[in-house]
């Protein structure tokens, strides 16, 4: 599902701009977004509320730290569900004559810019779970500190290949 944000006739520049729009991530990238955003919180939440639930269980009533757990255990499904959507309908990336742009969010967007003279190298890399996808990873490794890297997660495999391309052919020019 496109999301009206990423219509190009409504993103800033766009009309008469020749500039690139903003391109979404697939749709099937969003099950790897609701498994990475859900499974993390899943168990060390579900433990917490059950460690609470023993500790108030003599207010209560017995059997309060499996009720707690399992409140919390749903209530954690439910908003990491929530949270990986939103974060799979609000990540988009963008390749122009200056290199490569990265939004993530709606609410507090960040915006990354990598231009292309900053590239030092690429990698795609593939997980099982985005192999059985047709997914991969773009890493920009930028010049400056160490550890210094832009990711763009859950690409269409041939689309990271593409970006992996055509900003190593802008880095050669730039050379």
């Amino acid at each position: 599902m496109q999301h009206p944000e990423f219509d190009p006739a409504s993103m800033p520049g766009h009309g008469g701009d020749p500039s690139p729009a903003w391109q979404p991530l697939p749709a099937r990238a969003r099950t790897l977004f609701l498994a990475g955003t859900t499974l993390p919180l899943v168990v060390p939440i579900t433990v917490a509320a059950a460690v609470v639930g023993e500790l108030v269980e003599d207010w209560l009533f017995a059997g309060a730290s499996w009720a707690t757990a399992a409140a919390a255990l749903v209530l954690t499904l439910a908003f990491g569900l929530w949270w990986g959507g939103k974060r799979h309908a609000y990540t988009a990336w963008r390749h122009d004559d200056d290199g490569l742009a990265v939004r993530r969010g709606r609410l507090w967007r960040n915006e990354t810019r990598v231009p292309a003279s900053r590239v030092q190298h690429l990698d795609v890399k593939h997980g099982p779970w985005q192999r059985r996808r047709g997914l991969a990873t773009l890493v920009v490794h930028t010049a400056g500190t160490r550890n210094s890297a832009v990711t763009v997660p859950h690409l269409d495999a041939a689309d990271a290949e593409r970006l992996r391309d055509a900003l190593a052919r802008q880095i050669e020019t730039d050379d």
